[in-house]
C-alpha cells in the first residue's frame, strides 16, 4: 500500500510538528482538531517553525510556502475521509484514544491504516476498539518532532504485516527512523525515560538537589543534552504523569509510583513550558 495522504488529528505540539513533517516530506496533510482555538495555535506553531528553518538556511522561501500549501486544516474528522493513513496525536488517556479511534474507523475507507501516537498505552487494546484491528498501530514520534529522528514503531497482536510495511516504509519517506518494539506499557523509550525522570523528580521533592544542580549533574555527568527536569517541562508535566500511572498500572509495580511533587505540580496546573511554569519559569 503506498501512502500519499496523511491526516492528523490534534493540533498540539505532537500533532502540528507531525503535520509539519509530513508536509516537508511532500505528503498532502489534514490537520484536524475540534477546538478551533487549538487549530490556530498549531498552524501557527507550524508558520513558526517554518520560518525559523528559512532562517537558518535549512529551507528556501519557496520550499517553505510549498510545505505550507501542502497542509489543509479542518475543525471535523469527516475531513479525513480520503487520507490512507491518519494518525492520532490527542491527549493521553485510553478513553478519550478510543473515541477517536471509533470515530475515525467510521470515516475512513477500509484500506486506511489507523496510526496512533501513545506514548505508552496498549496498541492492542485500542486496536480492539475498532473494525480494523489489523490497519492499527503505534507511531510514536519523539518531541520536538521537526529536530528528533526516532519513530518507534509499535505492533498491536492484531497488526498485519502489511501494515507494519507500509507504516515502516511511509517513516523512512518522512525522512525518519523507525524502529519497532513490542507492545508493552510504555514501549521501551518511555519505560527507561520515565523513571529517571520520577527519579529526579524524587530528588528534588526529598531536597536532594535544585532543579538547576540536578539537571547539572545529568548534563555534566552522564553527557545528557537536558536535564531530565527541563527535559519534563518540555515533554508536559501532565504527560509525564499519565505515562507513569500508565506504568504503575500496566506493570502493578510501585517502582513506577509517580512522585507526589508531579502530581501536585498537575494539579496546580504547572505544567511546564506550555503553561509557563513547571519545574523552571518560562516567559
Amino acid at each position: 500500500m503506498e501512502v500519499r495522504k496523511i491526516g492528523v488529528v490534534g493540533a498540539g505540539t505532537m500533532g502540528s510538528g507531525i503535520a509539519q513533517v509530513a508536509a516537508q516530506s511532500g505528503f498532502d496533510v489534514v490537520l484536524v482538531d475540534i477546538a478551533p482555538n487549538a487549530l490556530a495555535k498549531g498552524l501557527a506553531t507550524i508558520d513558526k517553525s517554518l520560518e525559523r528553518l528559512v532562517a537558518k538556511g535549512k529551507l528556501t522561501v519557496s520550499e517553505r510556502s510549498a510545505a505550507r500549501e501542502k497542509i489543509a486544516s479542518a475543525a471535523e474528522l469527516a475531513a479525513l475521509a480520503g487520507c490512507d493513513l491518519v494518525v492520532e496525536a490527542v491527549v493521553e488517556k485510553f478513553e478519550i484514544k478510543r473515541q477517536v479511534l471509533q470515530a475515525l474507523d467510521a470515516v475512513l475507507g477500509p484500506s486506511a491504516i489507523l496510526a496512533t501516537n501513545t506514548s505508552s498505552i496498549s496498541i492492542t487494546r485500542l486496536a480492539a476498539a475498532t473494525a480494523r484491528p489489523d490497519r492499527v498501530i503505534g507511531m510514536h514520534f519523539m518531541n520536538p518532532v521537526p529536530i528528533m529522528q526516532l519513530v518507534e514503531i509499535i505492533r498491536g497482536l492484531q497488526t498485519s504485516q502489511e501494515t507494519c510495511d507500509a507504516v515502516f516504509a511511509t517513516t523512512r519517506e518522512l525522512q525518519r527512523t523507525p524502529v519497532e518494539v513490542n507492545d508493552a506499557p510504555g514501549f521501551v523509550s518511555n519505560r527507561v525515560l520515565m523513571p529517571m525522570i520520577n527519579e529526579a523528580i524524587f530528588c528534588l521533592h526529598e531536597r536532594v538537589g535544585e532543579a538547576a544542580a540536578i539537571d547539572e549533574v545529568m548534563k555534566l555527568g552522564m553527557n545528557h543534552p537536558m536535564g531530565p527536569l527541563a527535559l519534563a517541562d518540555l515533554i508536559g508535566l501532565d504527560v509525564c504523569l499519565d505515562i507513569l500511572r500508565v506504568l504503575e498500572e500496566g506493570f502493578g509495580d510501585p517502582k513506577y509510583r509517580p512522585c507526589p511533587l508531579l502530581v501536585k505540580m498537575v494539579d496546580a496546573g504547572y505544567l511546564g513550558r506550555k503553561s509557563g511554569r513547571g519545574f523552571y519559569a518560562y516567559g
